[in-house]
């Protein structure tokens, strides 16, 4: 949860310093990540892949692959390089106002349809198995003629899968457009969503085990911030759903005919996705009221031994206090055996109040 609120803050932050600035002004984070920026390019088509890293200081050479009649990928990990942003939104002819977006993270996923190109933004979701706690980051993908350029916040992704496809040319991906490409990459990241939410289940059914054994307070904490977790995935998810109904609806020629029924398939899967999340909010709120259920049960537990004890020592209260009042003449004071008549009319008194509650069923 503490991530999850510092996220917020550097969202805020950032707005905050924006304040009064023209539209489309690009502004680094304060406090710039130490991996440095990386473009990664592949260029292919059904013969050939050519694969690079381009450096920073020749990143015009991206114009060589723009005519090409092959598909070019061109993923940026590190935005706060603001030079090199602006450099390839001049270069690519993206709006200074999506490239804003593509730098201010924390944007709600959604597509805006520029002059020549579509500007997609979701969401990537990894399980931290060290803490428990789902890591969003935001993606922004362009898909334009014959091209996808893709951002990223930091080093480390899911789309390896797609890497590996191209390179062994598995399936058809060599053989078809760049919104084929967009969609494959789109696609992988909804699919890791499901790696996510068998993590939470595991962890959810790690703490029913737990809840069911010993109703502690940490279990009921671990509850709670598993509830977060699926309230943040809830947030990444319903948007993306919006956006894969725009692009089958849309009517773009960047998105070729025989992509169309691939974007369905995807959309099948966030609204699975959707009602898996759903599931397991319901399945947390289940076991927080078990918690509570729990609880209750040992305090009634806790009140019942207390109270038995208490009703025993009544009426044994009541004989020790007459037999401590100060009063000359009373003749049990002076016989032989009234101390032990009296303990044992005690014992006989709380023997049998003992044998009545069980009669009762009480305990």
């Amino acid at each position: 949860m503490t991530h999850r609120i510092s996220r917020f803050r550097e969202i805020l932050a950032r707005r905050r310093r924006k304040i009064g600035l023209p539209p489309g002004t690009l502004l680094p984070p304060e406090r710039p990540p130490t991996e440095p920026v990386t473009v990664h390019l592949i260029d292919y088509d059904a013969e050939h892949l050519e694969e690079r890293e381009i450096a920073l200081e020749e990143i015009e050479t991206i114009l060589n692959y723009k005519d090409r009649p092959t598909v070019t990928w061109i993923d940026v990990t590190g935005l706060h390089d603001i030079r090199l942003i602006q450099q390839l939104g001049k270069l690519l002819s993206i709006h200074p106002l999506t490239l804003e977006d593509i730098v201010s993270t924390g944007q709600r996923p959604k597509l805006e349809e520029g002059e020549a190109y579509l500007y997609i933004v979701c969401h990537m979701l990894t399980f931290d198995e060290q803490d428990y706690t789902v890591t969003a980051e935001q993606v922004s993908l362009i898909l334009g003629r014959g091209f996808v350029l893709t951002f990223q916040e930091r080093p480390g992704d899911v789309f390896d899968p797609v890497r590996e496809r191209l390179r062994q040319k598995i399936g058809h991906i060599r053989q078809r457009d760049a919104s084929y490409l967009a969609y494959a990459l789109l696609d992988v990241i909804v699919d890791h969503y499901f790696v996510v939410l068998e993590a939470i289940s595991e962890r959810a059914e790690q703490l029913e085990a737990r809840l069911l054994e010993r109703a502690d307070q940490q279990v009921q904490h671990e509850l709670a911030a598993l509830r977060r977790e699926l309230i943040g995935m809830r947030r990444a998810v319903w948007p993306l759903r919006e956006v894969f109904a725009e692009l089958q609806r849309l009517e773009n020629p960047l998105i070729a005919p025989e992509t169309r029924p691939f974007l369905r398939d995807t959309y099948d899967h966030i609204v699975q996705v959707i009602e898996i999340v759903e599931s397991l909010r319901e399945l947390l709120a289940g076991l927080t009221d078990l918690y509570l259920s729990q609880l209750s049960h040992r305090m009634n537990e806790i009140m019942k031994v207390l109270t038995l004890v208490g009703t025993i020592f009544i009426p044994l209260t009541f004989i020790a206090g007459i037999y401590g009042m100060n009063f000359d003449y009373m003749p049990e004071l002076h016989w032989r055996y009234g101390y032990p008549a009296v303990m044992l009319l005690m014992l006989v008194l709380a023997l049998g109040m003992l044998y009545a509650f069980r009669r009762r069923g009480w305990i």
